[in-house]
């Protein structure tokens, strides 16, 4: 059972979370940082940090070094990325960088923070682990990570390193503002929003964390494993929402055609009026192909279970009501 690990991106969403998980498991974890407040907030969750940066490999050897588990979650993940080059550069150099080092160090296991998007399924199929890339890149994010998950396991393969893949669908719950979650912030922050009854698979942030950590202890060498609680459709979160609190939503539903015929040509212009970080082709394109995934092999090999999507909702609303992003 290893007992030390050093991660990459551990300021992030699920870095931090795997981190405070980690520790609170009795590991001893080293986590990589840019900035005094990163440094601050890994000392505060009982871990040490680390400065360096994925793109520059000098001294990522020796900060591994020691450390019987890299997990590597560092990484760009936007769904309008401003620069593309960037995301590139930092999701698929940065993971070869740090498998590499990981190498170097003679670091045991490298657990890969990959990406359902990385499956490429075609629109309307249930995606697995074992799932035919259909060769269509619905968003700069999922090129990026396609790319990236083959050059973990490339440099891996060549390098002699024993490397597990988690595939996280849209990760929820306590934490999460940003990306998908905004999308229900903006429905929570308007009884009558308007909404486009999209299906997407979430897992709670807890599930993600622990499926990182089943990944690194059970994960079989060279496989992934989709972490991906449920897969619900937009208007059944709302019902949810409904039903568990004292909000009472009634949505404006958009039609697909709608979508295909207006959104994308007006997600093209919003560049111009300052708003193409919130809304751009990409994003109308996930949401429009939909994503289902079967969350089977992590059952059965890692023996990981999950959260009901009720608890998940609960606590992220209460999440956000605590911190004041519901606030009119």
């Amino acid at each position: 059972m290893p007992s030390s690990a050093f991660v990459t991106g551990g300021t992030g969403v699920v870095g931090s979370d795997l981190v405070r998980g980690l520790v609170a498991d009795g590991w001893s974890v080293a986590a990589m940082v840019r900035s005094p407040v990163g440094e601050r907030l890994v000392t505060d969750a009982g871990a040490s940090p680390v400065r360096g940066d994925v793109t520059n490999p000098e001294g990522l050897v020796d900060a591994m070094w020691g450390s019987e588990v890299v997990f590597h979650v560092a990484g760009i993940n936007e769904g309008c990325p401003k620069d593309r080059s960037l995301m590139d550069r930092v999701n698929v150099e940065g993971t070869r960088n740090v498998v590499a080092a990981a190498a170097a160090a003679g670091v045991a296991t490298v657990v890969y923070t990959s990406s359902v998007s990385a499956i490429g399924e075609a629109a309307g199929i249930i995606g697995t682990e074992r799932t035919r890339h259909s060769g269509e890149h619905v968003s700069a994010y999922a090129r990026s990570k396609h790319m990236a998950e083959e050059a973990a396991f490339a440099t891996a393969a060549d390098r002699g390193v024993r490397l597990v893949a988690v595939n996280p669908s849209s990760v929820q719950g306590p934490g999460r503002s940003t990306g998908s979650a905004e999308l229900l912030l903006r429905a929570l922050r308007s009884q009558r929003p308007r909404l486009f009854d999209a299906v997407f698979s979430v897992v709670d942030i807890a599930d993600c964390t622990r499926g990182h950590i089943l990944a690194a202890t059970k994960g079989r060498s060279g496989d992934r494993y989709i972490l991906s609680g449920h897969t619900v459709s937009v208007s059944g979160v709302v019902e949810l929402i409904n039903e568990s609190t004292h909000r009472r939503l009634e949505p404006r539903w958009v039609s697909e055609s709608v979508v295909r015929s207006v959104g994308i040509p007006v997600s093209r212009l919003a560049p111009v009026f300052g708003k193409g970080d919130r809304i751009c082709p990409d994003l109308i394109r996930t949401l429009l192909h939909g994503h289902r995934y079967d969350n089977t092999k992590s059952k059965e090999q890692l023996g990981l279970t999950y959260t009901p999507l009720t608890d998940t909702i609960d606590r992220t609303i209460a999440w956000f009501e605590a911190e004041g992003y519901l606030d009119s």
